[in-house]
This record gives structure tokens, C-alpha cells and sequence, in this order.
């Protein structure tokens, strides 16, 4: 169901300050911008939760949310500023994150999330798809060498096929989980749309890619 427009969102999201306007001029400079020495992206924010919660839970580290629909994007950065504390790790890209790569200098990001990302189920809008192989070849040229990507989601024809298109551009299956959740992760904040699907017993598929494999320090 496609979401209502706003009529207050374009604005709203103009006036805020944690609202990044012209992303690729900070390339190379994320980290000195938000004084934090590892740097997490979230790509397809929603409705924020899972980029302010983890903000919290982690505040020695930079996030970053992104999210290119300005409704939802409105709804996010909304819930962001009705925090009782500002929150000095964070900042918002409101835009298309097709051309990522022009945000972020080569190796600047340390984790690339992709939570519960749009399935785009017909076979002719798979390359629209963020696990698709266009994307992943950015991801690539902005993650340092040991950076990761972490994945979930509750659709498992999305599953299968990101699994695939990773191993097609050569990266290292790092973590994999078909129920995530059946034990607890502290670690891993859970969103109220990630909540929902666990209430009706939908497992959460999770995994995790390197683009090279762990050293062996022995």
C-alpha cells in the first residue's frame, strides 16, 4: 500500500539540521563531521526506528540514515527530533540511493545495513532491488577492506536472490541465519515493523558479507 503524501514533509524536512542537503560535499568527511571513528549506513531507513534506536544503543559509533521516500523520510527525522536528547552521532540523507557511491569517499564506511528493504517481487524490477548487483559493486568501492554488509529481512524470495547476487560479485558469506530471532540478540535493535512480523511468527532471515575473507591470526 503505497503511503499518503504529507503535504508538511518537503518543508519540514528543509528546515532540519540533522537533514544532510547535498551529500556528496561531505564525501571523505563523515567521520570528522559526526568526531566518531567507524561509520554505519543504513540504507531504506522507514520510519527510523532502527537508525535512532541503534544510534542510542551504540553512541561511540556514526550513523547514518538514508531514505528516499519524503513521507517516510518526514516520519523519521519527525521521531528524531522528539528525542529528549540530541543525538550528536547521527545524519540523514533524504534521496535516491542510487548513486551512493558519490556520497561516501572509496573505503570510508565501516557497515552498510539494508533492513527489510523493499522486495520488488516483479522479475523486471529486481535491478531495483538493493542486494542487486549494480548496487553491490558501489557498496564495494565505499566499505574499507574490512568492512561488512548486514541484511534482514522477512521475504525470502528477496533472501535467496541476495545471497546469490553476492556470491556473483565474489563476496564472503560471513553470518546467515533463516530465524534470527528465534534466540535473542541484544545487540541488534528490533523496530516496530520488524516487532510486527515477529508477533505473527514470521521468521527474520539474516546475513552478513565481507568483502574478504577473516584473517587467520594464528
Amino acid at each position: 500500500m503505497r503511503m499518503r503524501k504529507l503535504p508538511w514533509a518537503e518543508d519540514f524536512l528543509k528546515e532540519q539540521e540533522v537533514v544532510i542537503k547535498e551529500p556528496s560535499t561531505y564525501a571523505g568527511k563523515w567521520k570528522q563531521l559526526l568526531n566518531k571513528e567507524v561509520l554505519h549506513v543504513e540504507i531504506g531507513t522507514g520510519k527510523g526506528d532502527y537508525w535512532i534506536l541503534m544510534s542510542q544503543k551504540q553512541p561511540e559509533n556514526g550513523w547514518i540514515g538514508i531514505e528516499k521516500n519524503n513521507n517516510v523520510a518526514a516520519l523519521a527525522v519527525r521521531k528524531y527530533t522528539k528525542l529528549e536528547e540530541a543525538m550528536s552521532n547521527v545524519a540523514f540523507i533524504n534521496d535516491d540511493a542510487e548513486n551512493i557511491s558519490d556520497w561516501f569517499e572509496k573505503g570510508e564506511v565501516d557497515v552498510i545495513h539494508l533492513n527489510f528493504s523493499d522486495p520488488w517481487p516483479k522479475k523486471r524490477a529486481h535491478k531495483k532491488r538493493l542486494s542487486n548487483e549494480k548496487f553491490i559493486r558501489q557498496y564495494a568501492d565505499i566499505l574499507n577492506d574490512d568492512g561488512e554488509i548486514q541484511m534482514k529481512t522477512d521475504n525470502s524470495s528477496l533472501f535467496e536472490y541476495s545471497v546469490i547476487e553476492f556470491q556473483k560479485c565474489g563476496w564472503f558469506l560471513h553470518d546467515f541465519s533463516v530465524d534470527f530471532r528465534r534466540n535473542e540478540h541484544d545487540e541488534d535493535a528490533i523496530s516496530e515493523y520488524e516487532r510486527k512480523f515477529m508477533e505473527k511468527g514470521q521468521p527474520i532471515y539474516r546475513a552478513v558479507w565481507k568483502k574478504y575473507p577473516i584473517k587467520n591470526e594464528n
